[in-house]
């Protein structure tokens, strides 16, 4: 990515009604000078996209729900502004020319094909989909490498390790930090009758929902080490995860001489975004500096047991099984974690179904990417099925 102060980069931003998107947007609002916003993409939210599109003016927004791109279409072609509908309009935002880089924060396995199809354009990539790299990881990877985009990831604790991770060194770890989220220290008969308003009042971060129910079951780390595992090309083993709820120090890399490399900063996903968008400058992203003196004693644990915690170490055994188990982990969470939102299973039930997944679905060792959407289909298709007999 260009470090001229004086060029101006032209963004796309992919789930720009999300929780990432909409931080993107406050970041590059501070930068007007620095920052071209060419493209937005929205899953449904008609109003708030129509808002943002008339403060940015972008060339092309995509929304993926037909009915909501009606009404999008309406309030924005008058202006100039090309609307596009569906899955394919979406990939198309995300090609879509003078792109320099795409913000891929669409949430969950949406967010596979767009930003795959931004790679193959030549996009440089902010990656705040982690999904894209739990199911897919080796073959994403590989595409980055054969059209020479750079990934600079997103999520805080990636972003941490990017900044901490000399390649010229080998790391001995990785160590990716948990909050704990709002059941930290629960034990396994206190979380059954957990609802799920109780699940969403995460203490530290503000998020999605689907993302604040994944910390609740600590499944957000369990992919967060399958990201891990693609983005810095680190064998399983060598990644732990420490639960550290003050939220301060965001990961750490480990090296051989004894030294641990750590980030630290407030909790807010504003850092590491304006980090994307600027690398390798650093810009100023609207959050306060820690002032460590004033927040006193920082403090780490081990990570829980599998008793209460399951769908952390389900991560863990996916990733060992490899090949399309971890796009069965994701396809079966994600269908697991809407059926607890609207109160169809209890929030127990997420890891039993996740691991009912993972032993009835068929694993294909070494996948092409057909055969990973195919796995990611017949998943979820078990998932909805075990939600209805339940």
């Amino acid at each position: 990515m260009a470090s001229d102060v004086t060029s101006i980069q032209s963004i796309a931003v992919l789930g720009c009604t999300g929780s990432i998107g909409v931080n993107t947007l406050r970041v590059a609002a501070l930068h007007p000078d620095r920052f071209r916003i060419v493209a937005l993409s929205a899953g449904s939210n008609s109003a708030l996209v129509i808002e943002q599109a008339k403060a940015f003016r972008p060339e092309v927004v995509a929304v993926n729900n037909p009915d909501s791109a009606k009404v999008v279409k309406s309030a924005l072609e008058p202006l100039g502004i090309t609307v596009l509908q569906g899955v394919d309009g979406v990939v198309r935002a995300a090609e879509w020319d003078g792109v320099t880089l795409v913000i891929s924060a669409i949430v969950g396995a949406a967010g596979l094909l767009p930003t795959l199809a931004a790679i193959r354009a030549g996009k440089n990539i902010g990656l705040a989909n982690k999904e894209c790299l739990v199911m897919a990881g080796e073959l994403m990877m590989a595409e980055v490498k054969r059209h020479q985009v750079t990934m600079i990831p997103v999520d805080s604790e990636h972003s941490a390790i990017f900044q901490v991770f000399h390649r010229q060194q080998t790391p001995q770890s990785l160590v990716l930090t948990a909050s704990g989220g709002p059941f930290r220290g629960w034990k396994r008969d206190a979380l059954t009758a957990v609802t799920p308003a109780q699940a969403l009042a995460h203490p530290n971060w503000s998020m999605g929902r689907k993302i604040s129910i994944d910390s609740a079951t600590m499944m957000n780390k369990g992919l967060e080490v399958i990201e891990a595992r693609w983005l810095f090309n680190m064998p399983p083993e060598r990644i732990r995860v420490a639960v550290h709820p003050e939220s301060i120090v965001h990961s750490m890399v480990t090296y051989a001489d004894g030294s641990v490399l750590a980030q630290m900063g407030l909790p807010d996903m504003r850092t590491p975004i304006a980090l994307a968008l600027s690398w390798p400058e650093r810009i100023e992203s609207g959050v306060e500096t820690v002032d460590l003196p004033t927040l006193g004693t920082l403090t780490f644990e081990p990570p829980p047991e599998r008793d209460a915690f399951a769908c952390l170490w389900l991560a863990f055994q996916a990733l060992e099984q490899g090949g399309t188990a971890p796009a069965i982990l994701n396809a079966a969470n994600e269908i697991a974690v809407e059926s607890f939102l609207t109160e169809r299973i209890a929030f127990l039930d997420i890891p039993t179904l996740i691991e009912e997944s993972l032993m009835t679905v068929d694993t294909i060792a070494s996948p092409s990417m057909e055969q990973i959407l195919d796995a990611d289909h017949t998943a979820r298709q078990f998932a909805e099925s075990w939600v209805q007999q339940r």
